[in-house]
């Protein structure tokens, strides 16, 4: 776990985010340190995605900036943050056509001419991020043949082919069965803690937050309401945050916390 008094590789300083007529972000500020696994938390419409599309440069605040290792991110061309930052988001789809090997190239776009792009199958980066995501046995194969757990971890092959600092993960269990859950977030910890990627995850299920992020913060209402290790996802916070009331046991081997949902606070009230 990183050291949280040196300059974080990522920050957002009151950001601020309207999108229509509704307030997305309110005076967000929140950091991010090298080689540390973040968890993004909160009830649905608390402006989780919305802050991450912000960060990575996705969307741009009305007001407030997002800094990478001190520079601030709108100086930046698009080709220079994907360079550093590469994020998979919720829905990724492919053409029915494309392959594996070919998906995972279009990884490489930040680092190649646009028109060898098609050229980039057998560039070592292409074959090293398919190795460590695990996805090289069906290399070949068209993406739209394999298993929910497999695209993602074609997905994440391919933001790894960016050779970033950050990658950025936009709720990536969802649809995914218990097992591919485990497996995908088993996977992306391993990169976290053995190539020393910065991960930030959005994420919905606490008892995998804690199990495996060092740090987690919660939004509610566009607002950053908590930001600590993920022994402070106590049931005073997972009330106050979520509107449920829940049982939070410990974990005899991590020593950390296992929330179990209960019910609503409105029907336990």
């Amino acid at each position: 776990m990183g050291n949280i008094m040196e300059t974080p590789i990522l920050s957002g300083s009151h950001l601020n985010v309207t999108l229509g007529n509704h307030k997305i972000l309110n005076d967000v500020s929140v950091s991010f340190q090298a080689g540390v696994m973040h968890a993004i938390l909160g009830p649905n419409g608390s402006g989780k995605t919305t802050l991450v599309r912000t960060l990575c440069g996705a969307l741009s605040p009305e007001s407030g900036s997002v800094k990478f290792d001190g520079t601030d991110l709108s100086t930046m061309s698009a080709s220079c943050i994907a360079r550093r930052i590469a994020i998979v988001w919720q829905s990724a789809t492919a053409p029915s056509d494309l392959t594996v090997r070919h998906l995972v190239g279009y990884g490489r776009y930040a680092h190649t001419p646009w028109w060898q792009i098609r050229d980039t199958s057998a560039d070592n980066h292409v074959e090293q991020a398919m190795e460590l995501a695990d996805v090289t046995c069906f290399a070949d194969r068209r993406v739209t043949t394999l298993s929910g757990g497999e695209r993602q971890k074609v997905w994440l092959a391919a933001a790894l082919a960016q050779e970033p600092t950050v990658l950025i993960l936009d709720e990536p269990t969802t649809y995914l069965d218990v097992t591919h859950q485990l497996r995908v977030l088993d996977l992306v910890r391993s990169l976290n803690q053995e190539r020393g990627i910065t991960v930030i995850a959005v994420m919905h299920d606490l008892t995998q937050a804690a199990r495996y992020c060092d740090r987690c913060a919660i939004l509610k209402n566009g607002q950053l309401t908590l930001e600590g290790p993920p022994d402070a996802l106590s049931s005073g916070p997972i009330e106050e945050n979520f509107d449920i009331e829940a049982w939070i046991t410990t974990d005899p081997q991590g020593k950390l916390p296992v929330i179990q949902p209960r019910r609503p606070l409105k029907e336990a009230r």
